[in-house]
């Protein structure tokens, strides 16, 4: 295969998932609790080195160029997005580090974490997690049980109060490290087995939701850039292969 068209496709491959990547941060700027991912790109080794075969057959001229970029696992930023007032009292946010958990399954895996702090009250009186229907989790990892004709109040440390008692605490927790988390979707971010979560120092807001934490013109750009360089690939494409049909069917015919 030339060496051109491999560099190239892996240039346009990597720069069109850098393209999905970012048009996804794009389609969510207005979901709340949504936290923006980034593609890392790293330059590729020649095969020599990647595969650690350092006898094999190679041509020092072509290694001088290089073996193209591949993308690198997808990153997920965890810096907080703005506080934006509802003041519905089912709108929740946390100001501050911390998730809210909520049950999604069962098992000892079951427990999911999330910013997105809108919350309803389901048929079974339970307080759930509104985007997508799992149970709140309380500090214990049970579920909390509200009387929907009643006002709810929630304090600042996720303490649920009805007709002047607490009824439940909504469980705030961090784990050791926001880089063990992986999204799951609809805001929802999957624990490792085995991670401990620690009570988090953030405080909860009623009446306020997290906004996305997308920079939409950053967000704009990225789509932007990342569809020009994956164009000026394919335009590479057709050049290298027009080079090629000359030097097939135009000069091979010289000799």
């Amino acid at each position: 295969m030339n060496y051109g068209l491999w560099i190239t496709a892996s240039s346009i491959s990597t720069n069109m998932a850098r393209q999905d990547v970012t048009a996804n941060n794009l389609a969510n700027v207005n979901t709340p609790g949504f936290k923006a991912d980034s593609l890392p790109i790293r330059a590729r080794a020649v095969v020599r080195e990647e595969d650690n075969l350092p006898f094999m057959d190679s041509n020092s001229m072509l290694e001088r160029l290089g073996a193209g970029v591949m993308p690198m696992p997808t990153q997920t930023s965890f810096a907080p997005g703005p506080l934006e007032t509802t003041g519905r009292p089912m709108d929740l946010a946390i100001e501050g580090d911390g998730f809210f958990t909520v049950r999604a399954g069962d098992g000892p895996n079951a427990i999911k974490l999330t910013r997105d702090g809108r919350m309803a009250i389901n048929s079974d009186g339970l307080l759930v997690q509104a985007a997508s229907g799992n149970p709140v989790s309380n500090a214990s990892g049970g579920t909390i049980r509200v009387n929907s004709d009643a006002t709810v109040q929630i304090r600042t440390d996720g303490s649920v109060i009805q007709n002047g008692e607490i009824v439940g605490r909504i469980g705030i927790v961090a784990p050791p490290t926001n880089d063990v988390l992986t999204k799951l979707g609809e805001g929802l971010f999957n624990v490792p087995p085995g991670t401990r979560l620690h009570d988090a120092a953030g405080l909860v807001r009623q009446g306020s939701v997290e906004g996305s934490a997308v920079n939409p013109i950053q967000a704009m750009m990225g789509v932007t850039s990342a569809g020009r360089s994956a164009q000026g690939g394919m335009r590479m494409l057709g050049i290298i292969n027009q080079n090629l049909d000359s030097l097939i069917n135009r000069f091979a015919r010289i000799g």
